[in-house]
């Protein structure tokens, strides 16, 4: 009777440790803090934050680094997996990253095409989203200055340059598609420049530190320091396209993730970025709630 009971037992315990043994085989692989990204700017922050909250409410524990640094300081930091994804834009990638030579005439799905399919041959990145929303550089000046000196675009600065010191973000006063670009098409050269981050260099226009800046498209500082962007006349600058990137074994590994960010595609257009850094820059908002209202507002998330 001992015996018998004994073999049950270990009928039993074999069955249950069988059982655990194949729940944990069938168990779906736990998900990977996804780490995100930014540039100096609020626009990034903003960004990086609404890619967060896709993820979370997909089941990703994420981790949002603002202000991590500039192009080189993101992409180098995805391709070592220190960081899943960023958001980078197309002109930026197809001169700074991929080292393409300008185009006769700048095409936006040209540069993207050309874009998308380099980084992708080159690094193994790929583009999982496009938010929608183009934010180019462009020169802006005091509005006030300009009406009193009727210049309307960057060729009417050539006899006002040599005496002008312009305000620039850490990477337009060097790069290729930023001031050497500005020299090289209109013939324009400083008399100095200052870099800072996007919000330093605003101030500095503000209080007349400097005469011009490399301005951003969406900036909506443009209109609260009033300021007028200039016509880029001979069409220098090339598209900056926004998109999320990854590396392409992330993207293979977490198709969830992939899915989570490309519900993103077409839902921000210029105008909607522009009224987003506006609650970051006038009304003081954090980058995480003004992404989180945006969503809900959407319905991509729940309140």
């Amino acid at each position: 009777m001992k015996k018998n009971i004994l073999m049950v037992l270990v009928i039993l315990v074999a069955l249950i440790a069988s059982g655990c043994s194949e729940k944990k085989l069938n168990a779906p692989a736990e998900k990977p803090t996804v780490v995100i990204g930014s540039k100096l700017f609020q626009e990034s922050y903003i960004l990086a934050h609404m890619a967060a909250l896709m993820l979370e409410d997909a089941g990703y524990e994420t981790d949002v680094i603002e202000g991590l640094g500039g192009t080189f300081v993101n992409y180098e930091a995805l391709k070592k997996d220190e960081i899943n994804t960023y958001v980078e834009y197309t002109g930026t990638a197809y001169s700074q990253i991929l080292k393409k030579p300008p185009l006769e005439v700048w095409d936006p799905e040209v540069v993207y095409t050309e874009t998308e399919k380099g980084l992708k041959e080159t690094d193994k990145i790929v583009v999982v989203s496009t938010p929608g929303f183009e934010d180019a550089y462009a020169i802006a000046v005091k509005e006030d200055w300009a009406e009193t000196n009727n210049v309307t675009k960057i060729s009417d600065l050539k006899k006002y340059a040599s005496q002008m010191t312009i305000g620039t973000d850490p990477e337009f006063s060097t790069r290729e598609d930023g001031l050497p670009r500005i020299k090289d098409v209109y013939g324009i050269e400083f008399k100095d420049y200052k870099q800072a981050v996007a919000t330093v260099m605003y101030e500095a226009i503000k209080i007349d530190e400097v005469g011009a800046i490399s301005a951003y498209t969406t900036d909506t500082r443009n209109e609260v320091f009033n300021l007028r962007v200039l016509q880029d006349d001979k069409n220098a600058l090339p598209p900056y396209d926004a998109m999320y990137i990854m590396t392409e074994e992330f993207a293979t590994n977490n198709p969830d993730a992939v899915a989570a960010l490309k519900k993103l595609d077409g839902r921000i257009d210029t105008y909607t970025m522009r009224n987003l850094n506006y609650k970051f820059d006038v009304e003081k908002m954090e980058p995480r709630d003004i992404a989180r209202e945006f969503l809900i507002k959407e319905g991509l998330i729940e309140a």
